[in-house]
């Protein structure tokens, strides 16, 4: 089973992840700020990350950095609910920018996809 990452500081938004993509068969682990997130990812080593951008103290582009320190083979999605951050050149180390939505089709898509690709540690 494939484990997930959600960091997000909207409880609503972690808890519906959550359980979304535990219907879909994945095992989901959430974090609600990025201090939280690094210490997650060390212990539960998930096999692919979705990060919010927009977050209280650490935000989602310095975590993005940090995590890709500690590993470069992890795939990491940004998904924010703003589309401008998408011509940051920062967000680039990400392997899929997602702009949230109700519908998560898109982002179970790009899941799929970037799991099948992943590379092997």
């Amino acid at each position: 089973m494939k484990k997930l990452m959600f960091v997000d500081d909207e409880e609503s938004i972690r808890l519906l992840y959550q359980e979304e993509f535990e219907e879909k068969g994945f095992a989901v682990v959430v974090a609600s700020n990025g201090m939280e997130a690094l210490e997650l990812f060390d212990r539960e080593n998930p096999d692919l990350v979705i990060i919010d951008i927009k977050m209280p103290g650490m935000d989602g582009i310095e975590l993005l950095k940090r995590l890709r320190e500690k590993s470069r083979n992890v795939p990491a999605v940004l998904c924010t609910a703003y589309g401008e951050y998408k011509h940051n050149l920062e967000t680039w180390a990400s392997d899929a920018y997602i702009v949230k939505s109700s519908n998560l089709e898109g982002l179970f898509q790009k899941v799929n996809e970037l799991l099948s690709q992943k590379k092997p540690e």
